[in-house]
């Protein structure tokens, strides 16, 4: 399995040289446009709102790829008959999905990077990564992309760029990303505490400022549950003809 994964992690990055480097641009691009958008919104925040603007640039850059550009990119590889081809190679379909995901980490880094940086340098604020910074962060990778990747699956290319635009919009504006969720109305506190968007923000959140914010137990079981769920619908939508 780990040479299947190789492989087919190598033919999806030479597939995209083209558009690669774009793609790593625009990440990076929006990583740092958010922080200097919403530093323009909030004026001179209070230290705690500036933690949560500073670390909410690496979060959004993590779910946004997988939300977003994975519906894009797996619409685009339906549509010229490219996953259909891979759909036919005798390989685990999960191997799929972890291949994907490593081009798509190769994506999001130096937007996440960038974002850290200028969050830091912005709203001078003094971060304290934790060890489980990394893994925490491919855990929301996966599961964003995961999400991502069943919708892609599921709905024809056009319906699921549709959607995947709308929910670009509701992790930029209504997800307790870069304010805490006491801001929110009732019904969406509400409903944040089912969806794996405010799990996502708190992981990454405590893992860059471990001093300041910490991550409910809670928090973990449903971000574990949804990662769980959501490879495993991935992996019956690639299983699925058509």
């Amino acid at each position: 399995m780990a040479r299947q994964l190789g492989l087919l992690i190598v033919w999806q990055l030479r597939r995209n040289t083209g558009v690669l480097p774009l793609l790593v641009v625009v990440q990076a691009l929006l990583s740092v446009a958010t922080v200097m958008g919403y530093g323009l919104l909030v004026g001179r925040p209070d230290d705690t709102a500036a933690l949560y603007l500073a670390t909410g640039a690496p979060t959004v850059s993590l779910i946004v790829i997988g939300l977003v550009m994975t519906p894009q990119l797996v619409g685009r590889a339906r549509v010229e008959g490219s996953l259909g081809w891979m759909r036919t190679l005798p390989v685990p379909r999960e191997v799929f999905l972890f291949a994907d995901l490593a081009v798509w980490t190769v994506i999001a880094v130096p937007g996440v990077v960038f974002g850290v940086v200028v969050g830091a340098v912005r709203f001078d604020v003094d971060l304290a990564p934790t060890w489980w910074l990394v893994p925490a962060a491919l855990v929301v990778s996966l599961t964003a992309a995961a999400i991502g990747y069943a919708i892609a699956c599921l709905m024809p290319p056009t319906v699921a760029q549709l959607v995947s635009q709308v929910l670009s919009f509701v992790v930029l504006l209504f997800t307790p990303v870069f304010f805490p969720r006491d801001r929110m109305p009732t019904w969406a506190q509400h409903m944040h505490t089912w969806l794996p968007l405010e799990p996502m923000a708190q992981v990454v959140r405590a893992g860059l400022a471990r001093h300041d914010f910490t991550v409910p137990g809670r928090s973990w079981l449903v971000l574990a549950l949804w990662c769980a769920g959501a490879v495993l619908a991935a992996r019956w939508a690639l299983r699925r003809r058509g």
